[in-house]
């Protein structure tokens, strides 16, 4: 009976053990997801849910902490350069993110992946923004401010509006300070509201130059082979028609030694 007592007290400090031990990394887990960035303050409300602020805190890189719960996030005033693939994956419940006014000039591919069925404001204005990445907005619905960039419209922006889910009105915000080509005159113009330029114009033109170019080509071999083939021809008919002159010659020379056998 003794035994026994003391082999149930000892498992049942083993089981307890375990058990204190699985709150304790479910206590760590959820507190990792849920507790605020390093450096940056949080702030926590019924209505509005989480808001992480960072700020004007001189960041360089998206912080990679950010609470999985986190529903507003403030990072403009910094000295961000760039806005790396998946930045913000894991944040299903973001509905606003600021990023303006830092150093922008690149969004990677996938940059905002995972926010097209929350995000509902998207903040990237005054940056450094020149050329316009459809692939980084890739599945993002939502109403962005893209105003006060150094925007370059060209053809390859010109395709890529077509490409892009943000709101329509949003659009309206790349207004072009630099344009290919300079003298189609849209510098100062916001894009979207100039629906008669053409920045394809000059591929077109490129691409008809080329076609013609091609066709010159395919139809100078065309009128080359034919001369060639005639001129065959013409050399092939010459000589049968010798073959057939000298046919009748030969045929009386045969007839008249025929003649002499006959004779002798």
């Amino acid at each position: 009976m003794a035994l026994l007592s003391d082999w149930l007290l000892r498992h049942s400090v083993v089981m307890c053990l375990l058990l204190h031990s699985l709150v304790l990394m479910t206590f760590c887990f959820h507190h990792a997801a849920t507790s605020c960035s390093k450096s940056c303050y949080c702030s926590e409300s019924d209505s509005a849910g989480k808001t992480v602020r960072c700020s004007n805190l001189q960041l360089t890189e998206i912080p990679m902490d950010i609470p999985n719960d986190t529903r507003r996030i403030y990072l403009d005033f910094n000295l961000f350069t760039t806005v790396p693939t998946n930045a913000f994956a894991g944040l299903h419940q973001l509905v606003e993110l600021d990023l303006s006014h830092n150093e922008l000039s690149q969004l990677q591919p996938g940059a905002f992946r995972g926010l097209g069925s929350s995000l509902q404001f998207l903040d990237l204005s005054s940056n450094k923004l020149v050329y316009f990445n459809p692939d980084a907005f890739e599945g993002l619905r939502a109403r962005a401010n893209l105003t006060n960039n150094p925007w370059h419209c060209d053809c390859n922006l010109q395709m890529a509006m077509p490409r892009v889910d943000l709101e329509p009105a949003s659009l309206t915000g790349i207004v072009c300070q630099t344009s290919d080509p300079e003298e189609i005159g849209v510098q100062g113009l916001s894009f979207l509201l100039a629906p008669d330029i053409d920045l394809c114009v000059v591929m077109k033109r490129t691409t008809d130059v080329t076609m013609l170019v091609i066709m010159f080509g395919w139809f100078t071999m065309v009128i080359s082979y034919l001369v060639y083939y005639v001129r065959a021809n013409q050399e092939d008919a010459r000589r049968h028609l010798e073959y057939l002159k000298s046919l009748p010659s030969k045929q009386g020379k045969s007839e008249e030694s025929s003649t002499i056998s006959t004779v002798v």
